[in-house]
């Protein structure tokens, strides 16, 4: 890659990194609970990058949950090598988060690394408290895959086509096939290489944006049919309930594009989609699609993003949610008081 795609400040901190690994034996990587595209790919990339870069390293790839990879990301290259960390027993020399900064969105892997001698991180989230022997977080990164590109590139190993394809997935998953505001020079740039190196943007979106199951299909239906808006059409909604999943047989796991439905609408700035998820608990998916920040309303939910794509999950159910967060949605659109003049 040429220096355009560079960052400058990160070579010391990928140094940092380097030598954890080179002192580490065993080695976890992890991304964040319910992982995407760019969570999945760029810790499968990262695991290869490491064993080929560092030969006898004992690299484990976990899954912070105790469930399944979604089905859409079943095509990725390694990803049969996922180990539930509910499931892993060992006490790594080096625990690698990939895709998030922060320990509360580790969920059964945060044990894992409570237990592990050292911590590294590669994220583009937001992180106000740092709490790792080395890491790079770089909220201007349009995907954490970008950034494992760059540590590939640093450490001197030469991307292959199964490193690519990976990253390339991470990419185009968080950028939405680059339709999003994140899409950047740089993201191109990463793009670029990755295509060179052997990745398909056409099986990409073959596997996650052109395959859906009809049984998705009919939930995606009865989703648009629910979608309404408020603020004069800037704020667009719409939900799934457990009955609903019950109903069709699509897992949770597999529903994160329907907020890209509700993000559709005409007119829409700010869009919401709510799930009912196991144990009494909703997940809430947020989009932006003008300036305005969705992530101070996600941190403030207990969850966290992007300015402009966000997440939580909250205890209750729907009505709850949406009772909950509609009123900090709707005060992004309240005008500030005139001030009287002297």
């Amino acid at each position: 890659m040429g220096g355009s795609c560079e960052r400058a400040g990160q070579d010391e901190q990928f140094d940092a990194i380097c030598r954890l690994i080179e002192d580490a034996r065993t080695i976890a990587i992890c991304a964040h609970t319910s992982p995407d595209g760019d969570a999945l790919g760029s810790c499968l990339a990262l695991a290869e990058v490491i064993e080929r870069t560092w030969p006898g390293r004992e690299v484990t790839v976990l899954l912070a949950d105790n469930d399944v990879v979604p089905r859409i990301y079943e095509f990725l290259p390694g990803v049969e090598r996922h180990v539930r960390a509910c499931e892993y027993e060992g006490s790594p020399d080096l625990f690698v988060c990939v895709d998030l900064s922060q320990p509360g969105r580790l969920a059964d892997a945060r044990a894992v690394l409570e237990r592990s001698a050292h911590v590294a991180v590669l994220d583009h989230h937001p992180c106000d408290e740092p709490c790792w022997d080395a890491g790079v977080v770089r909220p201007d990164a349009a995907a954490a895959g970008v950034i494992v590109t760059e540590f590939a590139r640093h450490a001197g190993c030469a991307l292959t086509p199964t490193m690519a394809q990976n990253l390339l997935c991470a990419l185009m998953t968080d950028t939405g096939c680059f339709q999003y505001q994140n899409a950047d020079g740089e993201a191109f740039c990463v793009a670029s290489a990755l295509v060179e190196a052997g990745g398909s943007p056409s099986e990409v979106s073959l596997h996650v944006y052109q395959s859906d199951r009809l049984a998705y299909l009919h939930l995606s239906a009865t989703v648009m049919g629910r979608i309404v808006t408020f603020e004069r059409g800037k704020i667009a909604y719409s939900y799934a309930t457990s009955a609903d999943f019950a109903a069709t047989g699509v897992p949770v796991a597999e529903c994160d594009g329907l907020v890209d439905l509700v993000r559709r609408v005409d007119g829409c700035e700010v869009a919401l989609f709510l799930k009912e998820v196991p144990g009494g608990k909703v997940r809430g998916n947020l989009r932006a699609k003008s300036d305005r920040d969705i992530s101070a309303i996600a941190r403030e939910m207990g969850g966290g993003g992007h300015p402009a794509a966000a997440g939580f999950t909250v205890e209750g159910d729907i009505d709850q949610a949406l009772s909950t967060v509609l009123p900090k949605l709707r005060a992004l659109y309240v005008e500030p008081p005139a001030t009287a003049e002297l």
